[in-house]
């Protein structure tokens, strides 16, 4: 009888050590500030440690194809439905947590430019000396409308400074390698050194949805999902609001 509990105990102890295991969170670098306000309650509402990982969401895409295990993911909606559609992400399990528009970002300090229309925008890029952001940030596609459709996209790319993350970015116009730099308001408005210019002209302005979803094989579903649960309360929403974030889901 002994030896059979031994081995019941053997055979289901990885099993005991997954459930008991921290949340693996990969996180895109939109929610960063959100994420890092709202971290100890969320934990606290999981009861585990949590481990979070940053990166732009195409970056963490190719990390969870890659097959680098995690629990939850918070990336951008159309993201997360290509790795839903492709097994990754649990069918159901999706939840849309906030949207930021995207802006543009200069050092603090100096006069802000004018940005509320297309020719001052125009006007700014082909003044600047530098310009940076992320090449496969979740803003970078309209960018690249917007540069083509002012009709200075070649030179705009000759002076751009491209750097991996939202952190390197910000940190190039802070140390006054750039002129300026692109990315979502929720990158900008809480990083020191750099203040927010304004968003991008109405024409080429995008709502860039973020969402949570969680590994389809996770084996701690329910606690991801008193995590996931608690970034929608009506708390978490004043949070999300005061990092330039609108919130989409709350709980009520």
């Amino acid at each position: 009888m002994k030896k059979a509990s031994i081995l019941l105990a053997l055979v289901f102890a990885p099993v005991a050590l997954a459930q008991n295991a921290q949340l693996e969170i990969l996180c895109s670098n939109g929610y960063k500030s959100a994420m890092e306000k709202l971290l100890p309650a969320a934990q606290k509402a999981a009861e585990r440690k949590v481990h979070v990982q940053y990166g732009t969401s195409a970056n963490l895409k190719q990390t969870i194809q890659s097959g680098v295990p995690f629990d939850i993911t918070i990336l951008s909606a159309q993201v997360l439905d290509d790795l839903e559609k492709s097994g990754q992400i649990a069918a159901g399990s999706k939840v849309d947590l906030a949207s930021s528009g995207i802006g543009i970002a200069v050092r603090s300090g100096k006069p802000k430019p004018d940005v509320q229309s297309t020719q001052a925008v125009k006007q700014l890029l082909e003044s600047a000396k530098a310009v940076s952001y992320v090449p496969v940030g979740a803003s970078t596609p309209e960018l690249m409308k917007m540069f083509d459709s002012m009709g200075i996209k070649k030179d705009v790319q000759k002076k751009a400074i491209l750097q991996p993350g939202a952190d390197q970015n910000m940190k190039s116009v802070a140390d006054g390698q750039a002129d300026l730099a692109f990315g979502l308001v929720s990158e900008i408005v809480s990083v020191p050194g750099v203040q927010l210019a304004g968003p991008l002209p109405s024409e080429f302005q995008k709502q860039v949805v973020l969402s949570a979803g969680i590994a389809t094989v996770s084996q701690n579903r329910e606690a991801a999902n008193k995590f996931i649960k608690a970034l929608t309360t009506a708390s978490a929403a004043k949070t999300i609001k005061m990092i330039g974030l609108d919130a989409i889901t709350v709980e009520k």
